[in-house]
């Protein structure tokens, strides 16, 4: 099989903790160029089922005060290292791209279908970030799927995140893991 760089970016792939990431960011011209590139997934009927919204500055940690206040409405007993934790998530990565699914209850093209396109930008698009030269890591934890977060966020009764994206410049080269071995994951079907 011949050498091929894009196969070779595929498999360097990995991700860098949010909390080791910092400036830079992707600039604005830069964000959408790698939104250019995570844009070109499988998409069954064109629905284009997504969207994106940034967190930038004081937004990231506006939204970890609403997250540290809706961690104690959710359990009033919560330990303070808890809510804190909560408070800081979005306070590490300089640039946090939310990717929520839109998705389309009654269509022809099933549910499933739609929230793997997502699936498919969310993952594209850490491809996108790291072949820019920055750092991702793909998150999501209770506040993903927590109806208060989605209404804080504004997003519609057909709308649900499915990543939250932390992308900035890794402070550190971060070792691989272990990877599968796809040999052993492969079989063959006989009729």
């Amino acid at each position: 099989m011949p050498d091929n760089c894009f196969l070779q970016a595929l498999d360097q792939r990995l991700s860098v903790s949010s909390k080791q990431l910092g400036e830079p960011a992707p600039d604005d011209a830069t964000l959408l160029r790698m939104l250019q590139s995570a844009v070109r997934v499988p998409d069954h009927g064109k629905l284009v089922p997504y969207r994106f919204l940034q967190l930038r500055g004081d937004a990231r940690h506006a939204l970890g005060q609403f997250l540290a206040e809706r961690s104690l409405q959710r359990n009033p007993q919560a330990a303070d290292a808890v809510v804190e934790k909560d408070r800081l998530r979005f306070s590490h990565a300089p640039l946090i791209v939310t990717v929520i699914a839109r998705l389309q209850p009654d269509h022809a093209v099933p549910e499933q279908e739609q929230l793997l396109t997502v699936g498919c930008v969310c993952f594209a698009l850490l491809q996108a970030a790291q072949g820019a030269g920055f750092g991702a890591q793909w998150l999501t934890a209770w506040m993903a799927y927590d109806a208060e977060v989605a209404r804080h966020l504004r997003l519609g009764d057909n709308e649900r995140i499915v990543g939250f994206i932390h992308i900035g410049t890794p402070k550190l080269k971060m070792p691989d893991r272990e990877r599968p071995d796809p040999a052993a994951l492969l079989q063959d079907w006989q009729p």
